[in-house]
C-alpha cells in the first residue's frame, strides 16, 4: 500500500515548526524523496534513516526545493558507500557542489537527468518541463493501482493535465490566493490547482507550496470553488496511505 508523507510545505522559506517543499513516497519498503527544501532533512529522517532512503528526485534547483538535499548527502557519506539514484536536473548538481564540493555530488548521488521515462523500484517516473524561473519537471509516479503527480514549481500550463490525469493524489503548488496576476506565469493560484484537478480527474489534490504566512484556510476554500473531489492542505507529518 504506498504510503505519502508530508516533509515540508512552505515555498520560499519555512514558518516557524514547519519546512519547505519535501514528501516522500514509501510503498514495498521503498522509499523515494520528491525535492528536499529548507527543514526537510530532519523530518525526512524521522520516518527513513539516511541509509535506509532508496532514490530522490528533485524537481528543481531552488533552494526552497533541493537545499536539504546538502544535509542528505552529508548524512549519507558518513553512514553508507552506497550511491543513492537522483533524478535531477544538471542546475540542481551545480548548486549542490556549489555547497559542497567535496565530496562531490556524483560521489554520492547516482546522477540522472529528469525528462526520459524510468522505472524506480516498484514505481515508473514520467516527468515534464513545465514554466518557472528556472527549468523545473513535474513528476509522475505510477505503480499498479496508484498514480502520484507532482507539480513542482510551475504556473499554468496545458501539459499539466497529461501530468495529473486520473491521478489517485496530485501534489499541486498553489502559492498564490485570489486573481491571477497579469502578465508571464511562474506559479499558480489555489483556485487553477483546483482547476487542474478537475480537469485531470484527479480524487486527491494536495496543495502546497504555500506563501509564509498565510491563511491556508483560504486556499482550500478557493480550490474547493473548482474542484469537488477531496481537497487537502500539505501539513508536515500529514501521512496519505492508499488502501
Amino acid at each position: 500500500m504506498p504510503r505519502l508523507t508530508v516533509l515540508g510545505s512552505c515555498g520560499a522559506w519555512p514558518e516557524p515548526g514547519r519546512a519547505c517543499a519535501g514528501f516522500l513516497l514509501s510503498h514495498e519498503d521503498f522509499h523515494v524523496a520528491l525535492d528536499l527544501g529548507y527543514g526537510a532533512a530532519p523530518q525526512l529522517f524521522r520516518h527513513v534513516p539516511a541509509d535506509r532512503l532508496d532514490a530522490i528526485v528533485v524537481t528543481h534547483e531552488h533552494p526552497d526545493h533541493l537545499a536539504d538535499v546538502s544535509a542528505l548527502g552529508r548524512a549519507r557519506h558518513y553512514t553508507t558507500d552506497r550511491k543513492l539514484p537522483m533524478h535531477c536536473t544538471p542546475g540542481t548538481v551545480r548548486r549542490l557542489a556549489a555547497m559542497e564540493p567535496n565530496p562531490a555530488p556524483a560521489e554520492i548521488f547516482d546522477l540522472h537527468d529528469l525528462g526520459p521515462e524510468t522505472d524506480l523500484g516498484p514505481f515508473r517516473l514520467a516527468a515534464a518541463l513545465l514554466p518557472h524561473h528556472v527549468p523545473n519537471y513535474g513528476v509522475r509516479l505510477t505503480t499498479p493501482g496508484y498514480t502520484l503527480a507532482y507539480t513542482g514549481d510551475t504556473g499554468p500550463a496545458p501539459q499539466l493535465t497529461d501530468l495529473a490525469r486520473d491521478a489517485d493524489v496530485l501534489i499541486c503548488e498553489a502559492t498564490l490566493q485570489g486573481a491571477p496576476p497579469d502578465g508571464p506565469r511562474h506559479l499558480m493560484t489555489a483556485a487553477e490547482a483546483g482547476q487542474l484537478a478537475a480537469s485531470a480527474n484527479v480524487a486527491t489534490l494536495l496543495l502546497t507550496h504555500f506563501w509564509p504566512g498565510s491563511d491556508r484556510a483560504v486556499s482550500v476554500a478557493e480550490a474547493r470553488t473548482e474542484f469537488s473531489g477531496e481537497v487537502l492542505a500539505a501539513e508536515e507529518g500529514l501521512m496519505l496511505n492508499h488502501a
